[in-house]
C-alpha cells in the first residue's frame, strides 16, 4: 500500500488509471463501480469526473493506456528480428511473453467491449487497437514481400485474437507458440510479389 506521502506526489489521474488497469483487468468492466474505483486510488469523486468525464471516459482512457503498453512491448520485441517475416512471426513472441504474466487475463478489449453499446467510445478505443494491430501485420507482409498483405495481415490478426483466447480459456501460455508456428505455415504458403525475395 502506498504511503500517504508517495499519493500525494502521485497525481490523481495516474491513480486513477492504475487503480482502474487493477480492478477492470481483473474483474471486468462491467462488475467494478466507479466507487471501487475511487477508493483504491484514494481521490475525491470529483476528481475522476474532472479528470475523464464519466466512468466511460475512465473506461476508454483505460483501454488507451492498454493499447499504449501492448504497442511498446510488441515494438520492443520486434527489434530482436532483422527480416521483415521474422517480425512478422515476432509478433506472437511479443504475445507470448503477455500470455506469461501471472496476472494475464485475456484481452482487455474484448473483456471491456463484451456488453458495451454498438457505437459506444468503449468501443471505438478498443477498434483502435486492433486496427493498430492489423495495420502493423499488413506493414509487416507488405515490408516481406508479400502479394496481398492486407489479406495476409487479416488471417494473421485471426490467429493473434485466437490465441488470446486460448491463453484465457484454456490457461495456456503456450497458446502463442501454437499460433506461431501456424502463422509460419499461412506465410509459407501465401504468394510473394517476387518468388526471388
Amino acid at each position: 500500500m502506498a504511503s500517504g506521502n508517495s499519493r500525494t506526489r502521485t497525481p490523481a489521474r495516474e491513480r486513477l488509471l492504475q487503480a482502474a488497469d487493477e480492478l477492470f483487468y481483473g474483474e471486468g468492466v462491467q462488475v467494478v463501480g466507479i466507487d471501487r474505483v475511487i477508493e483504491r486510488a484514494g481521490v475525491a469523486k470529483a476528481s475522476l469526473y474532472n479528470t475523464f468525464g464519466s466512468k466511460e471516459g475512465l473506461v476508454c482512457a483505460y483501454l488507451d493506456a492498454r493499447h499504449e503498453r501492448s504497442r511498446d512491448r510488441i515494438t520492443r520485441t520486434l527489434t530482436r528480428f532483422r527480416s521483415p517475416r521474422e517480425r512478422l512471426l515476432g509478433v506472437f513472441d511479443a504475445q507470448g511473453e503477455a500470455f506469461t504474466d501471472p496476472t494475464y487475463n485475456g484481452c482487455a478489449f474484448v473483456r471491456a467491449t463484451a456488453e458495451a453499446p454498438e457505437d459506444s467510445s468503449v468501443r471505438h478505443a478498443a477498434e483502435r487497437y486492433r486496427t493498430w494491430i492489423l495495420e502493423l501485420f499488413t506493414e509487416l507482409a507488405d515490408a516481406a514481400g508479400f502479394a496481398e498483405p492486407e489479406e495476409l495481415a487479416r488471417r494473421l490478426r485471426l490467429l493473434y485474437d485466437g490465441a488470446e483466447q486460448a491463453a484465457r480459456m484454456d490457461r495456456d501460455p503456450s497458446a502463442a507458440t501454437s499460433a506461431r508456428h501456424a502463422a509460419a505455415a499461412v506465410l509459407d504458403a501465401a504468394p510473394l510479389r517476387d518468388s526471388r525475395l
